[in-house]
């Protein structure tokens, strides 16, 4: 590209980045004499005054802030009708790329790593900031292994994996927290529900939840519960398991309430973990002392069997004492050598299980086992009736100190007054099961779905509202008869070629494709889709598209030279000065 100057003083050198709203830039400071990046709001976009005005105003939100963690915002400006926004170039890869590559990944890495992403979003908290949209995509390592934390709400690319409210962004659906899918009071503990997504998808390459559109995917973050990452990864050390699930609670209460919680607890995590390598490698020492002596003890057998053996006659009653005595002995080392491998020796031993059990019940049985128990909080639980153990800490099975202490938690039965989550039901067990809370059964409204027939589709109020007890809860159902329905994707200024595969990968067909002149949008890029975004369609319908020609090429002006000759005449005149000499002639 031909280098333009901005505002006198930034020089764009070449396009590094493009996305859905803006493209990013490698550009020089010409004042400070350094390379920065550049990003430069997309021009359909510079229209929208409400747009512009939000655009501005995050960015200089998150120029306030300086960390070592988090991209730095130099400038932001406007030249004509560009929106800009300078930043510090960062060399290195984004962890979206680390995770294809790595994945999963180190446990010490997802650990440093995670604290630098926490110590970001530390300070932007600190600020009143929330970034509202963590995502590895918005995470760079730089090649010296720091980590910068971007985008706080100002570059979401808008495309088929971003939910919208009317024109509002409100995160990357597959790292958003359940408060953001409902729309709901958003703080910084959505933030560090994202982090933990980020964390768990380190760990196992995975994220938790995915489905053929983006709102299948939400409805999973609200209404599904996440799989322990042990369970994909067995090499992820427990302790580092409970913070992703602390971090990832569908209830904001639970989580960890600041970035300050989540650090400590992974810097915890590192301290035990490098105790725990140091014991292994003190444990390997001791065994091979061990085997060592029983090797020099051997040897010294041998040496006393030769030499009685040499005297048998005169002292064969001493050595048959001799060699009793030392196989004895070897037995009694083998014997401890078997104890030590079965964990006599080892100072660590496994929780038990204290879960659904009466707290004398579970005092008893750790007892028993040689721990602790420290009684924690009386709380709510749906699960586990009033009086029995509903949570432990360690949980069963994990490893843990002899004689240590286990903290157990007392259910005080299901709230009072909480509508408990009917979706996913069948219609015939609705009504006793309301029953067990309270509640009667209200309206059965039936609908045609794809989905099974009777199975409830939605319910009011929704679960967890607060309802008075003999009140009646609505459902929706199925009818079980109707087609399966899919969400229209947004593959408006995607290229014709990724727009084609958004299509088919929600359900649907690619239809008629037209092309058109449009100065906005570049060509081979789709400025109209047939059916809204976001929509709900039954799959297999086809899908018509429009896509970007370019710009309208200016008409071509004639030349009007063509028909004149070298003296200037017309030719025409010559022509007819001619037919007039032939007919003279």
């Amino acid at each position: 590209m031909a280098s333009r100057i901005l505002s006198g003083r930034y020089e764009l050198l070449e396009k590094i980045g493009d996305g859905g709203m803006a493209v990013v830039y490698k550009g020089k400071d010409k004042l400070l004499n350094r390379f920065i990046a550049v990003k430069i709001l997309r021009p359909e976009f510079t229209k929208d005054a409400t747009f512009v005005e939000n655009f501005k105003r995050e960015s200089q939100a998150a120029a306030g802030l300086s960390h070592p963690n988090i991209v730095g915002v130099y400038d932001v400006g406007r030249e004509g009708n560009i929106n800009y926004i300078v930043m510090e170039l960062i060399e290195g890869d984004t962890l979206n790329k680390i995770i294809e590559k790595e994945a999963p990944m180190d446990y010490r890495k997802v650990i440093d790593i995670s604290k630098q992403v926490a110590s970001a979003l530390r300070i932007a908290h600190k600020n009143k900031i929330i970034h509202r949209d963590v995502k590895p995509h918005n995470i760079m390592v730089t090649n010296d292994g720091v980590v910068k934390l971007a985008d706080f709400g100002i570059a979401r690319a808008v495309n088929d994996a971003t939910l919208s409210t009317g024109s509002k962004i409100v995160g990357s659906v597959h790292y958003f927290s359940p408060e953001q899918a409902r729309g709901n009071y958003v703080d910084e503990r959505s933030d560090i529900y994202s982090l933990g997504i980020v964390m768990y998808e380190m760990l196992t390459g995975k994220v938790p939840f995915d489905g053929d559109n983006p709102v299948t995917v939400a409805l999973k973050h609200i209404n599904e519960e996440i799989t322990p990452p042990r369970e994909l990864e067995p090499s992820i050390p427990p302790a580092l398991e409970r913070i992703v699930m602390k971090a990832t609670s569908k209830f904001q209460t639970n989580r960890y309430a600041n970035a300050d919680e989540l650090i400590q607890d992974l810097d915890n995590v590192s301290f035990v973990t490098q105790i725990a390598a140091d014991s292994i490698f003190e444990s390997t020492s001791v065994i091979e002392k061990r085997n060592k002596r029983k090797e020099d003890l051997e040897k010294d057998i041998e040496e006393v069997v030769e030499a009685r053996e040499r005297d048998r006659k005169k002292k064969r009653r001493k050595a048959i004492l001799i060699t009793s005595a030392i196989i004895l002995l070897l037995a009694g080392l083998g014997g401890a050598y078997i104890a030590w491998q079965m964990g006599a020796f080892s100072s660590t031993k496994a929780a038990p299980d204290l879960m659904d059990k009466t707290y004398d019940e579970a005092v008893a049985l750790a007892e028993s086992e040689g721990f602790k128990v420290k009684k924690g909080k009386d709380i709510y639980s749906s699960e586990y009736a009033e009086g029995r153990i509903c949570q432990q800490d360690p949980e069963p099975g994990v490893e843990m100190q002899k004689e240590g202490t286990i903290t157990i938690n007392v259910s005080k039965g299901n709230k009072e007054g909480l509508v408990p989550s009917l979706i996913g039901m069948q219609q015939e067990d609705v009504e006793a099961y309301l029953k067990s809370y309270g509640y009667e059964l209200g309206n059965v409204n039936i609908i045609t779905s794809h989905e099974k027939e009777g199975k409830v589709l939605e319910q009011e109020p929704v679960a967890g509202s607060t309802l008075d007890k003999e009140s009646s809860v609505d459902i929706v159902v199925s009818d079980g008869k109707g087609k399966e329905k899919g969400i229209v994707p947004s593959v408006t200024r995607m290229s014709l070629e990724d727009a084609k595969k958004a299509i088919k990968a929600a359900g649907f067909k690619v239809g008629n494709i037209t092309y058109d002149w449009d100065s906005s949008i570049g060509k081979g890029y789709v400025i109209y889709q047939q059916y809204q975004a976001n929509s709900q369609l039954d799959k297999g319908t086809s899908i018509d598209l429009q896509v970007s020609s370019g710009p309208e090429p200016a008409p071509e002006i004639p030349d009007i030279f063509d028909d004149v000759d070298d003296d200037g005449g017309d030719n025409n005149d010559k022509d007819n000065n001619k037919d007039k000499d032939n007919d003279n002639g």
